[in-house]
């Protein structure tokens, strides 16, 4: 379910804004020291040469100028003209060899043995994982997928989404002897990289690996994952990650929590809440993102069980039950949203391991 990213709350339009003080050092953002010894990022921001405001009368005429420029009136409040080529995409110049991920990486399906994206591209990587499946679909995943990478649940049709799913994964990969596990939605079709305002699909290197370097340096990163591909554009500035927010559909999780997936709607940002307000950290990474397909567009998984009907209504007001501290109801493209009030968690700080410390 999509929501403000962190800091994003709308403002009072008609409270005076007193200008910036500049400091008086040049003082580099947190993240720098924190980021040392990783890949290089360097954040981009595209800067127009001239700006042009548009004033229309009502929805209607803004939806027509805005499908004559081939834009979404709904989720665009500013675009180039002409669209900036920001995407970079090449061939590997022969076979892929990338690092081996380490922590067990597991893709839950259902129902999409047709259409699982997320699997076909760790394959063209070449990164190991396992496809979690339910024994009724059996025979089909087997048709479409390597069956040495299926995992066969002990139960089917539950009727409660995800959750007994991603509780026996977390299990199965404390019996393994995983520190942490990956778990992954199974509608991700591609994995993108960004740097110098520039994103480009990665084709040669375990981005998993990325993450899971950066995590294993501090003591209390309780989750991790990759942002999505749509929430970073290439004409806004980023840095290489955000601390203490929601982590969704490619997450990261420590092993010895002891909390476990609950609920039937939302359990992603619900969990992500539980780890916060227990003083642990989050981080989100937008140095290397999961290019996903949008809620609701792909059949099979939680499509067909959860969003139908009011479900998307039931799932904010989930949330909102179990969160009313920091949760609040909103519309946003036609739709029920939950929004999410992280500024709570900005006392939760990175402690780095004592060995990791002077380490690049």
């Amino acid at each position: 379910m999509q929501e403000a990213l962190p800091g994003a709350g709308e403002r009072d339009a008609m409270i005076e804004k007193k200008p910036k003080q500049q400091p008086l050092i040049d003082v580099p953002p947190e993240w720098v020291e924190h980021w040392e010894g990783m890949p290089e990022y360097v954040p981009g921001e595209a800067k127009p040469a001239y700006t042009v405001q548009v004033n229309f009368k009502n929805q209607a005429d803004k939806a027509v100028f805005m499908e004559l420029l081939g834009q979404d009136p709904e989720r665009r409040r500013s675009f180039w003209y002409p669209p900036m080529e920001l995407f970079k995409s090449k061939k590997p110049d022969g076979p892929v060899s990338v690092m081996e991920n380490k922590y067990p990486i597991y893709v839950i399906s259902k129902g999409r043995w047709k259409t699982g994206q997320t699997t076909r591209e760790l394959s063209k990587l070449g990164i190991e994982h396992k496809v979690v499946i339910e024994p009724q679909e059996y025979d089909d995943y087997a048709s479409a997928v390597d069956p040495a990478r299926l995992l066969i649940l002990p139960f089917s049709n539950l009727g409660q989404g995800s959750i007994p799913a991603r509780n026996w994964v977390w299990e199965h990969s404390i019996a393994s002897g995983a520190e942490r596990h990956w778990i992954l939605d199974d509608n991700i079709v591609g994995f993108v990289q960004k740097n110098r305002n520039q994103k480009s699909k990665i084709i040669d290197f375990n981005p998993f690996r990325d993450v899971e370097m950066f995590v294993d340096r501090y003591e209390n990163i309780a989750e991790a994952g990759m942002n999505y591909d749509f929430f970073v554009p290439n004409r806004e500035r980023h840095p290489p990650y955000y601390l203490n927010t929601r982590i969704y559909s490619c997450i990261l999780l420590r092993n010895d929590l002891l909390y476990r997936w609950r609920g039937r709607y939302n359990e992603d940002t619900d969990l992500s809440l539980r780890i916060l307000k227990d003083g642990w950290c989050t981080v989100l990474f937008n140095t290397v993102l999961a290019k996903k397909v949008a809620t609701m567009l792909m059949k099979g998984g939680n499509t067909d069980e959860l969003y139908k009907d009011d479900g998307r209504l039931k799932m904010a007001e989930s949330l909102r039950d179990q969160h009313p501290d920091v949760v609040k109801i909103t519309q946003k493209w036609g739709r029920w949203q939950h929004q999410v009030d992280y500024r709570l968690f900005k006392k939760n700080k990175l402690i780095r391991k004592k060995e990791a410390e002077g380490k690049a």
